[in-house]
Parts: structure tokens; C-alpha cells; sequence
């Protein structure tokens, strides 16, 4: 892995850690659904590049 994909996966390892976050909080208010759906969405996307950044 070159320094670039390091980088990417950093950042995207911090996106993922907040994104988490956001996501307990959404699930314990439950007042926008779709705003936990959306949320799992983006989580999965950033765990598939992260995977295909290891991968490369």
C-alpha cells in the first residue's frame, strides 16, 4: 500500500467512527428514519473502499 491509501484509509476510519456516532444518536431519537438508513448506507459504502483501498 502507497502513502495515498494510508491516507484515504485514515480519513475514511475517522469518517466512519463519527459516522457511527451520528448513528447511535439517530437511533436513540428515532424522530427522522430515514436519516438511520441513510446513515448505515454511507457506512457500509465507506467499509467497501476501505476494503477495496486494502485490497489495491
Amino acid at each position: 500500500m502507497d502513502k495515498k491509501a494510508k491516507k484515504k484509509i485514515e480519513v475514511a476510519r475517522q469518517k466512519l467512527t463519527n459516522l457511527r456516532r451520528q448513528l447511535a444518536g439517530a437511533r436513540a431519537q428515532m424522530d427522522e428514519p430515514e436519516e438511520v438508513s441513510r446513515l448505515e448506507q454511507e457506512i457500509a459504502g465507506l467499509e467497501r473502499d476501505i476494503e477495496q483501498w486494502k485490497a489495491s
